[in-house]
């Protein structure tokens, strides 16, 4: 573990001295996470992948101004919710339901709906701040100190917003079990 650390800090000076070679190897082990943090935000694979297109270019430029370096991937991230969050601002999208959804539904018995897509039902019903303390919390297993760094929030509102989310969650996957025994 020290040793991978140790790596990524090297990766980091060269990239911060201008080797693009070492930024996009470094930025290459965290994609797979920042695309999955915007596809949760998002719900489209495309904006999605814009977000971490965007957050590359971001970092990219900024990466003088990173202070912390052994914070690395909680600065990344940041960088990508703020991405996520301007896309999802710019193209204004509202879907409750996804037809990516209806596809796998078609024909399908109640019990034979993957866990996953009752996952993301449940995470569409929190607000776009719950939403993303959960996913960085138990997705990204972030502590609620570095989410609430992340989210620029004060950590009681982090807190808050977190057990808020949890007891929302636990209220409707409740109604939805009770849905499937009547």
């Amino acid at each position: 573990m020290a040793k991978r650390v140790m790596e990524i800090l090297e990766l980091l000076k060269r990239a911060q001295k201008g080797d693009s070679e070492a930024y996009a190897e470094l930025f290459g082990q965290y994609e797979g996470d920042l695309y999955r943090a915007a596809f949760v935000y998002l719900g489209n694979p495309e904006d999605a992948l814009d977000a971490v297109q965007e957050t590359a270019c971001r970092s990219y430029k900024a990466l003088g101004r990173l202070k912390e370096p052994q914070f690395f991937k909680t600065w990344l991230m940041k960088i990508a919710i703020r991405c996520a969050t301007d896309i999802y601002r710019r193209r204004n999208k509202v879907s409750p339901w996804d037809p990516a959804y209806e596809e796998k539904l078609v024909g399908a018995d109640e019990n034979d709906i993957p866990l996953a897509l009752s996952l993301q039902a449940l995470l569409e019903a929190l607000d776009a701040t719950e939403k993303q303390v959960v996913v960085l919390r138990y997705y990204y297993d972030l502590t609620i100190r570095e989410v609430s760094e992340v989210l620029e929030l004060p950590l009681g509102t982090a807190k808050t917003i977190l057990y808020r989310a949890l007891a929302r969650l636990k209220q409707r996957a409740g109604e939805e079990g009770q849905d499937a025994y009547r």
